[in-house]
């Protein structure tokens, strides 16, 4: 169940011997006999949704079992314009997907949904109504050409017929499962400090992925959520803009860029990496509850003589172990490293945690220390087998 974000989200899921790159679509579509649900707190770019669901089928996957909310927003051409036009004058480091103007419509009560979309005689006017307000925005300040109403009405007409049969009261099916005695795993887009209330604002995204985020996302009660599996990297990485006091800008930084590919899916740029920051993570899972950690890439920071662990800032000689919310401040922060030894990069074989080196198992018993939290999970390469289960938190 997905419950926030848009496309704007890149999600690489290993198979053997193939690579697939999903944006709206859940993870757990390559299980072909698992429902997998669009929830209504995702902003649906329907063109992008058709063309995923189109490239799964043809590599022979299908969509039978793909269910989107008919509660949850559409994202329009001019959103994707207007956050391109915005993103000149303000930068963010947004993907020009239109996400974030998306969700201010829904927070506007200007929005258009999916059931709006599926309404053959409301639709025209709904859009007609919305797209006068956004073409006298676009042109009086932006000085760009109006966007066709037309145009926009014929494609948009062609698309609501071809979501209808995936359309549910998905808060109705996703109880009725629960009801039953399913296991639900919720997924979300981004990580928590690009979380609008909680992160980096306003480098943030216009939603919340914290697991606070699932149950208005996905239309469940707060009891219906027992466990919280938090996903963090040896290291830290950043995409876009906003501060990252852990970055490193030098040849460390660019080894870990290299050997971790870290590159956005969606959009290609690179991430900005750094050592694993413990004030950002042990923030992470005290605001989502987290009752588990899983770390991948270890791998990738496998290889390094010495290893370090950020444990905290400092600002102007005083220590700083909670993550502060002005980014001025995080501007002038420095990280307070505590130095480990490192481990060889060949651990992709290793599938026992008493099995890998005793430096990386050191590094993450001090993990789970610093972030007050257990490891349950450790990626030691790229493929999906890989890892090294501790704790099974999905039986």
């Amino acid at each position: 169940i997905r419950y926030q974000g848009g496309n704007n989200a890149g999600h690489t899921v290993e198979l053997p011997g193939k690579q697939y790159k999903l944006h709206l679509i859940p993870s757990g579509i390559l299980y072909p006999e698992k429902p997998c649900i669009i929830g209504n707190g995702v902003v649906v770019d329907v063109a992008s949704l058709l063309s995923e669901m189109h490239s799964l089928e043809q590599q022979g996957f299908s969509m039978k079992n793909l269910f989107l909310s008919d509660r949850a927003h559409v994202v329009m051409p001019y959103h994707k314009l207007l956050d391109t036009l915005s993103e000149k004058t303000s930068a963010i480091g947004t993907t020009g997907r239109g996400i974030g103007p998306c969700y201010v419509d829904k927070m506007n009560r200007t929005g258009i949904r999916i059931c709006d979309l599926l309404d053959k005689e409301a639709f025209p006017h709904i859009l007609r109504r919305v797209l006068e307000q956004k073409n006298t925005l676009i042109q009086a300040v932006y000085g760009e050409k109006p966007l066709s109403y037309d145009k926009m009405l014929q494609e948009y007409r062609g698309y609501a017929e071809m979501i209808r049969p995936l359309t549910r009261d998905t808060s109705l099916m996703i109880n009725e499962l629960y009801d039953k005695g399913c296991n639900l795993l919720f997924e979300g887009a981004q990580g928590t400090m690009l979380d609008v209330d909680h992160g980096t604002y306003p480098y943030v995204t216009s939603s919340s992925p914290i697991s606070g985020g699932a149950c208005i996302g996905a239309g469940v009660g707060p009891r219906m959520i027992n466990n919280v599996m938090g996903v963090a990297k040896a290291y830290t990485t950043r995409v876009g803009n906003g501060p990252m006091v852990t970055e490193l800008l030098d040849e460390t930084g660019n080894t870990l860029r290299e050997k971790g590919r870290e590159y956005g899916t969606t959009t290609g740029r690179p991430r900005r990496c750094g050592w694993f920051d413990v004030v950002v993570v042990k923030y992470a899972v005290r605001i989502s509850g987290m009752t588990a950690l899983a770390i991948s890439r270890m791998d990738t920071l496998g290889g390094f003589a010495k290893v370090r662990i950020c444990t905290g800032y400092e600002l102007n000689g005083r220590l700083i172990e909670n993550f502060p919310p002005e980014i001025s401040v995080l501007q002038r922060c420095k990280p307070v490293y505590e130095e480990m030894d490192g481990w060889d990069s060949d651990i992709a074989h290793v599938r026992e945690f008493k099995k890998l080196p005793d430096a990386a198992q050191n590094y993450l018993k001090r993990i789970e220390k610093l972030c007050n939290a257990s490891v349950a999970m450790v990626g030691v390469g790229a493929r999906r087998e890989e890892c090294v289960t501790i704790m099974d938190l999905f039986g």
